[in-house]
């Protein structure tokens, strides 16, 4: 997982995943998209510690961590606060990120 980074941020699409280094929910669900990215062998999300960016967190109103934010043609479409799963947060990929299931 990429360090997010304020270029970034200016990304008309990106998968941004963030947390605070102290939060136990944050732990768990970084080891979920951590072996989503090991199974694709690509980093597919960037990380965002929450603290560092806090007017990225009030533009954007993100209202809790973790958060898995999805922009899309230049529009956030979704920000996913219940990481459930791994299967669940594959429903978003397969919505948003399609071309990772394309056969090589």
């Amino acid at each position: 997982m990429q360090e997010v980074t304020t270029d970034t941020l200016q990304e008309r699409e990106y998968l941004i995943y963030i947390y605070t280094p102290f939060c136990g929910t944050c732990q768990v669900a970084k080891t979920m998209l951590d072996k989503i990215e090991s199974v694709h062998k690509q980093d597919i999300f960037y990380r965002m510690n929450a603290s560092l960016y806090p007017d990225f967190m009030r533009d954007n109103k993100i209202e809790s961590v973790p958060c898995l934010l999805i922009k899309k043609e230049n529009k956030v479409q979704e920000k996913v606060y219940a990481f459930h799963s791994i299967p669940n947060i594959y429903r978003y990929l397969f919505n948003y990120q399609p071309e990772l299931f394309n056969e090589k």
